[in-house]
């Protein structure tokens, strides 16, 4: 059977190039909300962290109805460090709109996601978004388009791709580029003409690829996933099996059935090849099963999810402050915690360490790892982890380290200072091309030279540059380099931090707290310019005496301290710190607290 009466599309593109606008615009014209309906922008970004950051972290299903047509839509990420979303939905998908700045044109993650769709067969709508904007480059870009779509070795149909040119913050879609557009509508009638129906089995035995979880505390663990084959009901007994452990034999039964209709889940009895549902009652399904009926029990191929690249260690905080602040505080629960995101995030490993109290964490990158630990951090857990490392493999008996593709746009009096730095950090130019008075450079850098690049980057460009990067391949070590010049101010003892102890100590460097915060030894206050570290007291006070001068009393006058964020933090500390993390709090700390401990342990070190 043929399901004419349905498409499966996914929206893929860049991080900041409009899907989610794009989504709220097809939602709106296809009435999916009432006429006095408020609704808030990017609707599809539910998660706090997703409003508050502006980008999307999870893949999410939505659905509008045109011309008599159910379309599927899943909004994917655009951030290079939650591929693994993208990666993992297109298996629900016969479709994609790949959407492309029409300023910025193709970019790292265009590439890596347009790479994936073509591996998969599926048929591409080329959507060249924000052709509002007054630097649009509207020819280049296509042309650019078509240059990647040769590189990555497109079939001859996926050549041919249509193009539509739209405004997701108008609404609005032509498909002449002369000819402004008024609605959506020539959007939709390319995805119906163009993205094939589902050809569907509505008479074989069921079968249900489990492609994202979801939880409900009222109900438990919910699967989402599209229908391969037959049927599937409401009360109906399954078995759960998986391509990769074809042993695996669960049974159970389908408590509530749903489709997505607009933003919402609506209960439904029964639902058939081709539909994206959700369902409960399985309380161990994981992504990547494939529920089957009781007769005839065949697993799905699953898609191959790309590796990690970045491991951090995360343990029980052991501080002084231990305990004070967390409400989750013991290995058990930091154990469970990790373990339990392994059910819903597929590009994430999770390993014991030979230590009872420590985990060792891999994921995609620096931005994977900082939203675990937010969400860790709001939910009241109290850990600490170490410095972000890249992970190294053996390839024919020579090791290899990741590689990033990384583009650079900045205005040209900044490229000295951009090609400065990736010659530090083992960059390679490999392309350099002009854009109106910016410059864009794509390098090939080991992965390990972007820690702690995003900072020096945006105050050598004056906040006026943008770069981004997406995994190219692992390629022979390339060398050791320098993370970090700069130093730590150490807290030499216990205490709260007084403004006299606070103005001596900000004459050796940057401050990151200021008066009345509690210290402890150990704790890392500030940045040093030397490369070395030094031991402050930021907990010494004035001593009172019988004889006062009549500059004495004057006022002592603090600098603003630095307020680190989540990532900044994760960027500076070096190898022999850690970050302790609380749900009010994010201190960096040394490893070795003791001051006279610390100095031997140095010196032991420089003399090995």
């Amino acid at each position: 059977m043929i399901r004419n009466d349905l498409r499966n599309v996914a929206i893929i593109a860049h991080v900041d190039h409009g899907k989610t606008t794009l989504v709220d615009a097809m939602l709106k014209q296809s009435h999916a909300f009432r006429e006095n309906q408020a609704v808030e922008e990017r609707v599809m970004d539910s998660n706090d962290l997703e409003r508050e950051r502006g980008i999307t972290i999870l893949a999410k299903n939505t659905s509008v109805r045109y011309n008599g047509v159910k379309i599927n839509i899943v909004d994917t990420p655009g951030h290079a460090d939650f591929s693994g979303e993208v990666e993992r939905v297109m298996m629900m998908v016969n479709g994609v709109l790949v959407l492309v700045d029409a300023a910025e044109g193709p970019m790292p993650q265009t590439r890596f996601v347009v790479q994936k769709a073509l591996e998969m067969g599926h048929r591409l709508i080329i959507v060249v978004n924000k052709i509002d904007r007054p630097d649009a480059r509207l020819a280049e870009v296509q042309d650019e388009i078509l240059e990647l779509l040769l590189e990555l070795d497109a079939s001859d149909d996926q050549l041919l791709s249509p193009v539509v040119w739209c405004s997701g913050r108008d609404g609005t879609a032509t498909l002449d580029i002369n000819k402004p557009g008024k609605d959506l509508s020539p959007l939709f009638d390319t995805i119906l003409s163009h993205i094939p129906p589902m050809e569907a089995d509505e008479k074989g035995g069921t079968q249900v690829l489990v492609s994202s979880i979801d939880y409900n505390e009222y109900v438990g663990r919910i699967g989402i996933g599209r229908i391969e084959r037959g049927c599937i009901s409401q009360g109906e007994n399954v078995i759960v099996t998986n391509y990769n452990n074809q042993q695996m034999r669960v049974a159970g039964k389908i408590a509530n059935l749903y489709q997505i209709e607009g933003l919402n889940r609506v209960p439904c009895e029964q639902a058939t090849a081709g539909d994206i549902v959700c369902f409960s009652g399985l309380e161990k399904i994981n992504i990547g099963d494939t529920v089957c009926c009781t007769e005839e029990v065949e697993a799905h191929k699953f898609v191959k999810i790309s590796e990690p690249t970045v491991e951090m260690t995360f343990s029980v905080n052991d501080s002084p402050f231990a305990g004070k602040e967390g409400k989750f505080v013991t290995t058990r629960h930091l154990r469970d915690r990790l373990f339990r995101e392994l059910l819903k995030d597929v590009s994430l490993r999770v390993e014991e360490t030979d230590s009872a109290d420590s985990y060792r964490v891999c994921g995609r990158g620096e931005m994977h790892l900082s939203i675990l630990i937010e969400n860790m951090r709001r939910e009241g857990y109290e850990f600490q982890v170490s410095t972000p490392k890249v992970l190294y493999k053996e390839i024919d008996g020579v090791r290899c380290e990741p590689v990033e593709r990384l583009i650079v746009d900045v205005p040209d009096e900044f490229t000295g200072a951009v090609f400065q730095s990736m010659g530090e950090r083992k960059g390679e130019l490999t392309h350099m091309s002009a854009i109106g008075s910016r410059t864009r450079l794509e390098f090939l850098i080991p992965a390990r030279g972007l820690f702690g690049y995003k900072s020096e980057f945006l105050t050598s460009t004056k906040g006026e540059g943008v770069f981004s990067s997406v995994f190219f391949e692992y390629q022979p070590y390339k060398g050791e380099f320098s993370r970090r010049n700069t130093g730590s101010l150490v807290a030499f003892e216990t205490g709260e931090a007084v403004t006299y102890g606070l103005y001596n100590a900000q004459g050796r460097g940057t401050l990151f707290i200021g008066a009345g915060v509690p210290v402890y030894e150990g704790m890392v206050i500030g940045e040093s310019p030397k490369n070395e570290d030094i031991n402050v007291n930021v907990c010494k006070t004035k001593h009172l005496t019988n004889t006062r001068s009549s500059s004495s009393d004057e006022a002592l006058r603090l600098i603003t301290p630095k307020h680190m964020s989540l990532e900044e933090c994760l960027e500076f500390i070096a190898d022999d710190e850690l970050l302790e993390i609380t749900p009010k709090n994010i201190r960096i700390r040394k490893r070795i607290l003791d001051s006279e401990l610390r100095a031997k342990a140095r010196a032991k070190e420089k003399k090995a």
